[in-house]
This record gives structure tokens, C-alpha cells and sequence, in this order.
């Protein structure tokens, strides 16, 4: 069960209509944190600190060549549990595109329009539905394409994340990551993208701005959410976890299998 299903059905533990969703169970810093809906249980409650706290802070600056010598010779991506247990699904691929700005490796995210008929004005990454007969990576490039017009002849793929199961949509996720020249001249389809947020890494790890939460699902099942805390945006769910093992693989704190997303 998603969490927003929880949210929308009232269920124990979760607000009933009408009542606000409470807030986070540590303090946002300040002038950080966005307008994104939150569907958080009553019930949520602090985890643990980012993987790669304890490293030295120059070691929190990863750059392009940081992060593909990281991900060379990485290995076969962990099917998602959907996948490895046979569950027929129809597959999407997302794009991770980083560029090299200041000797920092930066990350291009999308902010969803409120207009969207689901995940409105949430933090993500280029990607979607494959389309029948083209393969995911084809279709992370054509969905990047479409959302804000980036080149593919000008993403060269290094890696790929785990893959990850998604509850609301019964389907599972292929996450690509590709390296960019430079920053890109890119235009944001207004039917789909609010506003596209470049990040660096080093930003990203920052262990101030990274929040584990633990949700206590119906049925007892407890979940860890991650949350990234931007100047105007907050990044969490299945784009927040992506980047927690994409950080954590180029910081060597995490590895395969290490995705940690229900």
C-alpha cells in the first residue's frame, strides 16, 4: 500500500479528510523546504543519519570523474522485487543527467506541474512509460527529450541504479545516469515541468539537508522515506532514494543493493 492510498482512505494512523498532514519529526533548515505534499502518517518518526556523514567534507564534493570512475565496473543493477519475482509490468526509465559546474558534479531535476493528474508538483527526475518496442534507455532519453528538450546525442549513459518497484503505479522503475558536456541549454515542456533545479552533489551531501523518516505502514510494515531539503524545493520518495544510492555510490557508503526503497 502506498502512502498516499493511506492518506486518501483515512486509515489508522494517517489523517482523516480534512485534517492537516503533520510536519517532519525534525526541524527543516531554515530557508530550505518546498510546497510539495507530503501524505506523512501521524506516526512518522526520525531515522538515521545519510550514509556518508561521517566522510571529511572534501569528500562530500564528488566531481564528473568522481563519479564515473564509481560507477565503471559497478556490475549488473538489483532487479526490483516485482521484476525478480516475475510480475508481468510494463517498465519506465528515468534520466539522471549530471554536468560538471565550479568542479562539482551537478545534477538536472525536474519540479512536476500542479496540473498533473498524479505526483503534482513533486521533485523528479526526466522519465516515464517505455513505449512498446523501445528499450529503456532509448526511452529515458526520448521521455528527457520531450520534458525539457535535452539533446540525447549529448548524454553519454555511465550507469545505471538499481531498479525500483512502485506501488501506486504496479509497475517498476530503470534509472539511468548520464553525463552531460556541459551545463544544458534546455527548455521545460510547461504541460509537464514547473521549473528545472540544477544541484551539485556536493550540495546534496550535505548531511543537514538529508532527513530519514520511518513510517509505520497498516499491517506493521515500517518503511524508510528519504528527504533532500533544496532552497525551494524539498526532493523525497522514489527520486530522493535515487540519489541517496547514486551519493552513496560515489562516495563508496553505499553499493549494490543498498537502494532501500519499498
Amino acid at each position: 500500500m502506498s502512502a498516499r492510498t493511506a492518506l486518501e482512505q483515512g486509515l489508522p494512523g494517517w489523517p482523516k479528510k480534512g485534517q492537516r498532514t503533520p510536519g517532519p519529526p525534525a526541524p527543516v533548515p531554515a530557508g530550505r523546504g518546498g510546497e510539495q505534499r507530503i501524505p506523512r502518517p501521524f506516526n512518522a518518526r526520525l531515522g538515521g543519519p545519510p550514509p556518508w556523514a561521517d566522510l571529511p567534507a572534501d569528500l562530500r564534493r564528488p566531481t564528473v570523474a568522481d563519479v564515473r570512475k564509481a560507477l565503471d565496473g559497478l556490475g549488473p543493477p538489483v532487479p526490483s522485487p516485482r521484476e525478480a519475482a516475475g510480475i508481468p509490468a510494463r517498465p519506465s526509465a528515468v534520466l539522471a543527467p549530471l554536468y560538471e559546474q565550479d568542479d562539482l558534479a551537478t545534477v538536472v531535476l525536474t519540479r512536476r506541474t500542479w496540473a498533473l493528474r498524479t505526483h503534482q508538483g513533486e521533485m523528479s527526475f526526466p522519465g516515464g512509460r517505455i513505449e512498446s518496442g523501445e528499450t529503456p534507455v532509448d526511452g529515458a532519453l526520448r521521455e528527457a527529450k520531450e520534458e525539457v528538450d535535452l539533446d540525447p546525442s549529448t548524454v553519454e549513459i555511465v550507469g545505471e541504479l538499481d531498479h525500483l518497484s512502485t506501488v501506486s503505479s504496479m509497475s517498476f522503475i530503470v534509472p539511468f545516469v548520464g553525463l552531460l558536456p556541459g551545463r544544458p541549454d534546455i527548455c521545460p515542456n510547461p504541460d509537464e515541468v514547473e521549473a528545472v533545479v540544477h544541484v551539485s552533489l556536493a550540495e546534496l551531501a550535505d548531511p543537514a539537508i538529508f532527513r530519514e523518516e520511518r513510517w509505520t505502514f497498516p499491517g506493521g510494515d515500517e518503511r524508510s522515506i528519504y528527504f533532500f531539503e533544496l532552497v525551494g524545493d524539498t526532493v523525497w520518495g522514489m527520486t530522493a532514494a535515487l540519489l541517496r544510492q547514486l551519493l552513496g555510490i560515489v562516495t563508496g557508503t553505499l553499493g549494490r543493493g543498498d537502494l532501500d526503497h519499498p
